[in-house]
Order: C-alpha cells, then sequence, then structure tokens
C-alpha cells in the first residue's frame, strides 16, 4: 500500500471494498465523489455513513481536499432532509481512541428526531 493520501483504493480497507461493491450495503446517495449507505448498528432513527470514494484515512487527510470535505458534509445535508427533518449531527471519529474503527474517513450522519448529548 502507498501513500493513502493520493492512492484511490485500498484492497485491505472495508469501506473501499464497500465502494468497490464487493460487499453489499444499503445505499442511500451514490455521486462520482461518495457514497452513502445505512449503518448497520445505529445509533439513531436515521444513522447514515458518507464515505468518499477515494480513500483518505481520517479526516485530517480529508482537509487536504476541502472541496471533497464540503461535498460530503453538502451531502450529509442532503440526507438529513431526505430521511430526516433536515436537523442532524455530523460526527467523523479520528484515531482508534476516538471511536475510528475502519480507517478510511467517514462522516456519521445522526437525524431524525432529538438526540441525546451523550449520542455518539
Amino acid at each position: 500500500m502507498g501513500d493513502t493520501a493520493t492512492d484511490s483504493r485500498d484492497p485491505d480497507c472495508l469501506f473501499c471494498r464497500i465502494v468497490a461493491g464487493e460487499i453489499p450495503s444499503e445505499r442511500v446517495h451514490e455521486d462520482d465523489q461518495v457514497i452513502a449507505f445505512k449503518d448497520l448498528h445505529p445509533q439513531a432513527a436515521v444513522h447514515v455513513l458518507v464515505v468518499p470514494r477515494e480513500h483518505r484515512r481520517d479526516v485530517r487527510e480529508l482537509a487536504e481536499r476541502p472541496e471533497l470535505l464540503g461535498h460530503v458534509a453538502s451531502v450529509a445535508g442532503d440526507i438529513a432532509s431526505d430521511l430526516g427533518d433536515g436537523d442532524f449531527r455530523l460526527i467523523f471519529n479520528t484515531g482508534e481512541s476516538a471511536g475510528q474503527t475502519v480507517f478510511h474517513v467517514h462522516a456519521h450522519v445522526l437525524a431524525g428526531g432529538p438526540l441525546a448529548e451523550g449520542e455518539m
């Protein structure tokens, strides 16, 4: 594996495999830059992951492409409007001690009703 900031895909990465369609997911959005799919263990009425097609380890690496980071946020807002009431929480876990378990950047979109302060 080379520099994750420039590689478009890591064959050992779970989310790269989901992006490639090798592992099924319940997609709610798809475009040329990102896919979004329902979380397998939802923490809210709406819990969707927005995942860039391009492999980036975490939000720090995603910030090297501000236009892509902006697109992730925009898609999150669209999903919250489509599947909820438009209000949402957007979370990036960055690093193992912060709860990141898949090291391909992904934004958690939580929506669909009041969210407790402790959720996520």
